[in-house]
């Protein structure tokens, strides 16, 4: 059983699912995971001035005397070191990082791979990207023209649901790719898959940026 969607039985999952959903369907589904949307150092400097600032009012403050000089070294290597905790950190990254800029953030990052990995390349324009961010925890799914979301109604919206809260609730693929394979249904209802269908894309995710 895979722990991590960065090891291959994961990524041997992810296919799995991925050829169950375009056994019934005429969509081409891809599975793209990153590590990170973003690499918010905005949030690591905003850390390391929180952890310097701490230590200066120490400095300044506790009884004991401390030279001039060694204060410049100090509060830099506590800079330094908050900076390095919130790259060590990424569960205090995210929690430090607003939710509307990581929102925004793996948006940016889902619609930049869509080009990238030609899911828009497809003959009928039914390509899908499931785009999983594992920093920021949130799943992204961006479709082609030839996939309209609003015919497929409410199970569609409850698919995508699952999807996000699996990844939200745990980094762990199995129960993802669980959900993943909820957009079986509502796919093959609305894209059932025609007798010359070939398989466009490839079924195994992309290497991890």
């Amino acid at each position: 059983m895979a722990t991590s969607f960065l090891e291959d039985a994961a990524r041997t999952q992810a296919a799995e699912a991925v050829a169950a959903i375009e056994s019934q369907t005429a969509a081409e589904v891809v599975v793209a995971v990153r590590r990170a949307s973003s690499d918010y150092a905005h949030t690591d400097a905003r850390l390391g001035a929180a952890v310097a600032f701490v230590v200066l009012g120490i400095l300044l403050f506790i009884p004991q005397e401390v030279h001039l000089y060694a204060f410049p070294p100090v509060v830099l290597l506590s800079y330094a070191a908050g900076v390095m905790g919130g790259r060590l950190l990424p569960s205090l990254r995210r929690a430090l990082t607003p939710r509307k800029l990581q929102e925004d953030r793996v948006r940016t990052a889902a619609k930049a791979a869509f080009t990238e990995l030609g899911v828009s390349h497809t003959s009928r324009r039914t390509g899908i990207l499931v785009f999983v961010s594992l920093l920021e925890r949130r799943v992204e799914v961006v479709t082609d023209y030839g996939v309209d979301p609003s015919l497929m109604g409410a199970e569609w919206q409850e698919a995508l649901t699952q999807l996000s809260s699996t990844i939200a609730a745990s980094p762990a693929p199995e129960p993802f790719f669980q959900a993943l394979r909820r957009l079986q249904a509502p796919l093959s209802r609305v894209l059932p898959r025609l007798e010359d269908d070939v398989n466009e894309l490839p079924d195994m995710p992309g290497a991890v940026a």
